[in-house]
This record gives C-alpha cells, structure tokens and sequence, in this order.
C-alpha cells in the first residue's frame, strides 16, 4: 500500500522537510534505477532462455516470473528527441553549414545519436520502438524529400536528395527563398511547408526510412518505421505559387501512394514487422470530403501493408466521433494510437466501440509537458482499458513524439531537488512508459510506485506553489474588459557586475548607432542582456524553475528552453526599465521597450497542470502590466509586447476556440490597460496561419502589429483584399530572418508595393519578419540598408504621385 506523504514524513521526524524531500528525489532515482536494472536482468534472462530453446522464444510456460508473457513488454514510443541531450546535432548542423566540417562528420554525428537513443529505449525495456523519426530538420520536410517534392526553383534534377537541395528548401539559399515553415498543429515545433500542385512529378527520392531501419536492425535493434501518413502530408501542404487556391490538394492522392508503397515493399523485404504512420489530422474537424480520403488511401495500400501489423498514430486532441469511426474501420490497419491526455474524451468512443482484435496503443504518458506522470492513477485507466480491449492488445504508450519535452533530467544538476522530485524529461518518461506496461503485466515495481505517489502528494502540498495574494488578483480578472486607451560570463561569475553593465551598455550603444547610420525610425537596443525572450522574464518573475540542459527543438537547429511554471506567477522587481532607459538615453529617436506578452509566455513554457491555463496567463498579465506602466514612467514611449506565440495555443478543435480567443485576448489588454494615450503599444506574431483570426488580433486594440508575411507568399494580404478592415498599424514582414539570404532592394521595394495595394500607406510598417538575433552583422547590415532604401524609394515614389 502506498504512504502518503505526511505519513513519510512522520516517520522522518528531526528531519527538515527540504532535507526529506532530497531524500525523496534520491529514493524516486533510486527507484529508476532499479527499474532499469530489473529491464537488464529480464533482457538477459530471455536471451538466454531463446539460445536454450530458440523455437518457443518468449511464449514458453514455467519460464522465470519475468517472461509469463509479451505483456511485459508492450511499451511504445510515438517518437523522440533528436537534438541529443546537450544539442550535439545542433552544433554538428552549424559548423557543416558553416563550412567547417563535412557532410561525413555531421552524418556520424547524426548516427551517434540515433544509436544512443535506440540503445536508450531498449535499455529501458521499450518493446516498439520508432525509427525515422530523427530529422536533420524537419520529419514533414523528410517526407517532402521521400516523394520528391521538390520546387523547380531549388534546380533539383532528380536521383536521391542530398544534403544541398535539402538545406536549401528548410533554409534557402544565396539566390533563392526557403520554403514557408508554420507551427506543427498548436505546438513550438516548426515545419517546413510543402509546396504542390497538379504539374508536381513525384518520385521515390529519399530512402532514408529503410536505411535508417536497417541500420538500427544491424545495432540489433528491431524498430517500428514511422512516416508521416498520405493524408495528413497533403492536408498540411499548401498550393504552390501560381496555383489556384482552390486547387484540391486531397487530388494528388493517387500520385503519392505508388511511392508509399515503394517505401513500404522496401521496409517489408528490410524485416519489418510493424509500420506506424502519422496521421494526426485526424483530431481536426474534418468534412466527409477529406474523412473519405483516409478511407481511399488505406484501401489503396491494402495489399502492400499485407503482413505487416500497421499502427495508425493520432495525437495532440481529441478525435472527433467521425473520424474515430473512419479510422477504426480502416483496412489493413491492425492497430491504433490516441492521445489519452490531451484527448480526455477520446476514451468515451473506446469504451463505446473499440473495434474486436485491434490493438489499441494508449498514450497516458504525456509528451507535451514535463511532470511526472501520476502513475497510480494511469495504472487504473489502463486496467480499465484493459477489460475493453483485452489483454493481449493493449500497449502503454506516450501521448505524442517526446520531441516537445527536454531530454533528460539526469543533466539538471543545479535544479532545485524538491521541483526536480516532480518531474520527468524524455528519458525518464521512457522508464515510465516501461514501469506502467510491466505493472500492468502483474509485475508492479513498489518501490518506483511509492517514489512516484510520495513526489506526486509533495507537489501537491508545497507551499512554494500557492500565492494567495496572486490568486485574489487573477481572480478580479475574470468579469473585466481591460481595453486600454479610447548572459553567460556573467552568470558564471567569471565578470563583475561592473564589467558586465559596461560590456552589454557598449553593445547597446553600438546598436543603436547602427541603427542610426542606417537610418531607421523606430529603434531597438539589441537585447544583448537577454537570453531567450521567454526564460529572460521567468528568470525574473516568481513560481518559475529554470533548468540547465532542458533544451527543446524549435526548428532546425534552433533549440529553446522552456522556463517551468510551477506555481503563482507575480513580478517582484523591474525587469526592462534600467536597459530601456539606458538605451533610450542614447538617441533622440523613439526607443522600443521590449517586453514577450503573457500568452506567449505560457505557450512557450513547461506549464503547470494542477489549474486551467487562463488563470495561469492571468498572473503573468498582471506581472506583465506592472512592467509595462513602470516603463512609461521611466519615458518609453513605445512598448512591444510580443504575442508571437498566441495562434499556437489555439485548440485544433473549433468548439473550444472562442473561448481560448476570449482569453488570450483578455490577457494581452490587460497588460496594457493602463497607459497614457500617448504611449504606442506594439505587438508582433510569427509563422502561423492568421486569417482565420484576424478578428481577434484586431480586437486586441494593439496601436502596431508587425507579423511575419515573407514565407507564406503574402498569404496574410489576402485577408485584407477580402474587405478586412483594419486601422491600427500593421507590418507585415518584408523579408525572412530565418534565412541567410539577403534581399536586395528591389525585391523588398516590390513586397511593399504588394502590400499597398491593400493596406493604406498611413497604416503600413516597413520592417523583417522577426527579431534578428539569429542572424550575423554581416546579414544584418546589408538587409536592413536594403530595407531601408527601399522604404526611401516607395516615398519618393508615393510623394510624387501625388
């Protein structure tokens, strides 16, 4: 039976509670290890019971209490990270596109990593394990790659796709633009849009699925091949320019199936047994139309599936009753993944009908967030499911990819333990993927469970999580309007504070002058003092934790590292006003104070799951209002709070977005409602489909908003050709940042004159898509004197019309 904390505790007495719950954390380690150790000795155990009787393998009865069944193994991982737990890939991609080491060295660093994860999984005692889902950039531009895909202006003449054509669509290149990248569903994660249309000839041009099979059969290793299913790459893509809009992406189905089936002939000859595809469109609200073509694509592929048991992955949100039923009734497909945390209300439609003889792969441990899982209680679920499904069918399973969670906690050395004792990255949720399937096997490990159950209760109890004072204040939110008016040398200690402000007020000034020489109006200082746009802010606020190696992918090679919320949220001091009022002092031009807005805040942290999400974005508001009326007393004028994150956090499920817009936008006004008139608010959003709520953005009464156009084909523009008013000021990204490409003025002079065709030229913001901290002087420079001539050109132009 397990011990509540307070019963621990009493039998603890002389100790402090810190002092017990280090004791905790240590016994919770402890616990995984012997986890881990009884995985070893099971795996050696039955290699030698398969040498002595190789024909009955696992099924043999009077075998130790260990292998009374498969059920002890059936473990699944939907994906992992692929960045490795302190970025190797990351610097491995950096240096090759930096010229300083070749494309062998980044491949070995690359198959490294996979070794190590798919010994990591075995080790741990995962029975399906993935493969193909490490990406050198993106899993959706893989696919791209593996049907050959490729726009006609990256020069691409057909073979295998290496690595040049590859890094050019994610990154584009010295005389073309890289592809559109836009939010993986409601996550940070980005990928890399594709471009179709009916003149788009695929071909198998990407083998890396078998090779990377294969290679992991050689470590011996056997691995569920992953891709990301037919229909879902279609309704991700995008029509390519000079494409009608209305062309039916769903129309070129039967041109990628041939090339699926190639890919999975390919797998089947390779030795592999299970194959998953993703297909996680199907927790969107989707029509007859497109609910048809998952229909007509498995049918399709039928026949090549023969013999292979195929799993069918969905995950982030519930599926909708519709979709639960096209996809249940799928042929060849023997096996089923939902997100059981996200999707609460997906286990309604699996104790209604669950289809006889399928195999349902139960994701109860979650992959979007890092708390430990509540063990006991996903234990009793999956008995649950257990008595539904039947014995033999049921796999425990994470909910989604661990790709949006930090890799491993063993590397946060200098995390408060007692936070630390309620956590679980990557690896740790692998053991706890193991711990669950072994426990419901009959085998439960008592220790691991009372670990889990003791850290469970302390989390719960530590008065560290409550503020009362702060709740109060949330809570007089919720009936309001609020719309307003009518790093690291210093850190190490290696600098002094003096050395410090002296080192960072120099590179401020040098930005400012810069940006003088260049001639722009509204200036920026830089941000050397910062870090990340979020964990800057969470540094400085109360009820975050902040870890050292919690790095998480963002795109390509860039990483973030979520900031961990976990309990009230209040601002005890200044965050901006000193470097703000240093920089301001530095010119007469008008000096933005930088500030990240409290829903990005959120989307972009680990966030904690014990109260609903607004009331969360509530406190960081009203911190985040504190800052910003302490900024104008201090003179700036000019103040971006950045909501880049905001469409992100929009629900795949339309009944519940009004009421996430309702709140975002609540959150965002509140941090401003108290300002003089004569102050300008700012916003900035990035990478996201916006036109479906234009609305909202305009609703949140921002006197500017600039957001990110250059990528998306000035897909955002065409809101406002359909008759969308907007009066505020608007700046709709003229080139892309992410990008080492450098627009001419031409180019830029010619964005610009696309946008005056629809917006008015008293509202219009000339500026990049984004911040530019992710590009060198050498980039910087020569862009925005492009930009800024080619502002000058239009104004010359416009002041002689008229």
């Amino acid at each position: 039976m397990v011990r509540s904390l307070e019963c621990l505790m009493e039998m603890e007495e002389g100790k402090s509670e810190m002092e017990f719950l280090g004791k905790v954390n240590r016994q919770r380690v402890a616990a995984m290890e012997s986890a881990r150790a009884v995985v070893e000795t099971t795996k050696i155990q039955w290699r030698i019971e398969k040498r002595e009787k190789p024909e009955e393998g696992r099924r043999r009865k009077n075998q130790s209490v260990f292998f009374t069944s498969e059920r002890e193994m059936a473990s699944h991982i939907v994906g992992y990270p692929r960045m490795g737990p302190k970025r190797e890939l990351k610097f491995a991609l950096e240096s090759f596109w930096d010229g300083k080491t070749s494309a062998e060295d980044l491949q070995k660093v690359a198959a490294d990593l996979r070794s190590s994860i798919w010994k990591q999984m075995t080790d741990a005692g995962i029975k399906h394990i993935p493969s193909n889902t490490f990406s050198y950039y993106d899993q959706v531009l893989d696919t791209t790659a593996l049907l050959g895909a490729v726009p006609p202006r990256y020069g691409w003449n057909g073979g295998e796709i290496g690595f040049d054509t590859y890094f050019s669509m994610a990154r584009g290149n010295a005389s073309v633009p890289a592809m559109e990248m836009t939010k993986w569903f409601d996550t940070n994660y980005h990928f890399i849009v594709p471009e179709l249309g009916p003149d788009v000839n695929f071909s198998y041009a990407s083998h890396k699925a078998v090779e990377e099979y294969k290679e992991a059969k050689a470590l011996g290793v056997d691995t569920i091949p992953v891709l990301v299913g037919p229909v879902s790459y279609l309704l991700l893509s995008k029509p390519a320019k000079g494409v009608e809009k209305s062309f039916s992406l769903l129309s070129l189905l039967g041109k990628i199936i041939p090339i699926y089936k190639e890919v999975i002939s390919e797998l089947k000859a390779a030795g592999a047994s299970w194959i998953q595809f993703d297909e996680p469109t199907l927790v969107m609200d989707l029509d007859s139309h497109k609910l048809q073509a998952f229909t007509d694509a498995y049918s399709h592929l039928e026949s090549t599936l023969s013999g292979l048991n195929v799993l069918i992955e969905t995950y982030f949100a519930d599926v909708p009753a519709e979709a639960f039923k096209t996809l249940t009734s799928l042929k060849g497909v023997t096996a089923y993944g939902f997100d059981l945390v996200r999707g609460t209300k997906t286990l309604d439609l699996i104790k209604g009908e669950f289809p006889k003889g399928k195999y349902l792969f139960a994701g109860l441990v979650d992959g979007r967030n890092i708390w430990a899982n509540d063990l006991s209680a996903s234990l009793s679920t999956l008995q649950t499911l257990e008595g539904i499904v039947g014995k033999d069918k049921l796999v425990v399973s994470t909910s989604c990819s661990l790709l949006h969670t930090a890799v491993d906690l063993v590397n946060e050395t200098k995390l408060d333990q007692e936070i630390k004792s309620w956590l679980a990255f990557a690896a740790q949720k692998i053991v706890e993927v193991n711990a669950l399937a072994t426990a419901l096997a009959g085998h439960k490990d008592e220790a691991f469970f009372s670990a889990n159950a003791a850290a469970q209760a302390s989390r719960k109890s530590s008065p560290r999580v409550t503020n009362e004072a702060v709740q109060k204040a949330a809570a007089a939110l919720k009936g309001s309007d609020h719309r307003p008016r009518v790093r690291r040398e210093y850190k190490a200690k290696k600098i002094s504070e003096e050395e410090y402000v002296k080192a960072i007020k120099e590179e401020i000034s040098n930005v400012v002058k810069l940006q003088e020489e260049l001639d722009i109006d509204v200036l920026v200082h830089g941000e050397p003092e910062r870090n990340d746009m979020v964990e800057y802010f969470g540094e400085q606020l109360s009820g975050f934790a902040f870890t050292v190696n919690g790095w998480v992918q963002s795109y390509g090679s860039r990483c973030v590292k979520p900031p961990i919320i976990y309990g009230d949220v209040s601002r005890p001091n200044p965050m901006t006003v000193f470097w703000s009022s240093a920089a301001q002092s530095m010119t007469a031009r008008p000096m933005k104070g930088m500030l990240t807005g409290p829903v990005t805040i959120l989307n972009w942290s680990f966030v904690r799951n014990d109260q609903p999400r607004f009331e969360t974005t509530y406190q960081i508001a009203l911190a985040i209002k504190d800052e910003v009326e302490d900024l104008e007393k201090a003179g700036i004028n000019v103040i971006q709070i950045d909501e880049a994150a905001l469409r992100e956090g929009l629900p795949l499920r339309k009944s519940e977005q009004a009421f996430y817009l309702d709140w975002a936008v609540h959150s965002f006004r509140i941090t401003n409602c108290g300002v003089q008139d004569t102050t300008q608010i700012h916003t900035h959003m990035c990478y996201s489909n916006f036109n479906d709520i234009i609305h909202s953005i305009i609703d949140m009464d921002a006197d500017v908003i600039t957001i990110e156009n250059s990528r998306s084909d000035e897909k955002l523009l065409s809101v406002f050709r359909e008759g969308v008013k907007y009066g505020a000021g608007i700046g709709p990204g003229v080139y892309d940042i992410h990008s080492p490409r450098i627009p001419s003025t031409e180019e830029i002079a010619d964005r610009i004159n696309k946008m005056l065709a629809v917006l008015e030229t008293n509202i219009l913001w000339v500026n990049p898509d984004c911040g530019l901290k992710t590009r060198k002087y050498t980039e910087v420079k020569p862009a925005l004197s492009n930009l800024v001539a080619a502002a000058k050109l239009l104004r010359t132009q416009l002041a002689s019309a008229k």
